[in-house]
């Protein structure tokens, strides 16, 4: 299973750290795949996908139980497995889809939700938040048949985002339009809008 894992590389829902340095940053991993489609962490694995082994099973696990319990919120609901590979130990922590979206990261007076972005954990603006709050309201396979959704979908496979501009003009609609299309995506659960930046960019969950 280990070989597996590691073989599928980092993506949405799974990240390698060679150790948990900082409780914070782990912190912003666990809560973005507990508000996206969870996932599972990989500890004593470089970003390489080479085996480099953990120096303390307890040493690690508690670092990622203060990242669960104090920075976020509500608390991260986690389970461990450890794996033996060539002399050495990997730690790995299973972390599923969250009930209680939003999980919020806590820094100081900070509050941050996060959101899984291919192999990233970034910070989800507004209208993300206000998808995890309020869940999604259409089932997938309602706007699967949609010839416009295909072509998005396509584009997306082979590309890391796009603009409501690039989708206007990829399906010959008005910006408004599209827009739309885009934001009902969001709604449905199959699509991240990254608003916190200029332009706004959605990409697949």
């Amino acid at each position: 299973m280990l070989e597996k894992l590691i073989a599928a590389g980092e993506g949405p829902t799974i990240e390698f750290k060679s150790t948990v340095d900082s409780a914070l940053k782990i912190a912003k991993t666990l809560s973005a795949f507990a508000n996206t489609k969870g996932g599972t962490l990989l500890v004593g694995v470089s970003d390489s996908g080479k085996i480099s082994g953990i120096q303390s099973e307890l040493q690690e696990m508690q670092k990622i139980e203060q990242a669960a319990s104090f920075y976020c919120e509500p608390v991260v609901e986690l389970s461990y497995q450890v794996f033996e590979a060539a002399g050495r130990q990997v730690l790995a922590v299973y972390i599923n889809e969250s009930e209680q979206k939003p999980h919020i990261v806590r820094n100081g007076g900070e509050k941050t939700v996060y959101v899984r972005a291919k192999d990233k954990s970034v910070p989800a603006g507004q209208e993300m938040t206000k998808v995890l709050q309020n869940g999604s309201s259409t089932p997938v396979n309602n706007v699967s048949a949609s010839r416009n959704i295909k072509t998005l979908l396509t584009f997306l496979q082979k590309h890391e985002s796009v603009t409501i501009k690039k989708y206007a003009k990829m399906i010959n609609v008005s910006e408004g339009r599209a827009a739309s299309i885009l934001k009902e995506l969001v709604w449905q659960g199959i699509l991240l809008i990254h608003d916190k930046q200029t332009p706004v960019t959605y990409s697949l969950k």
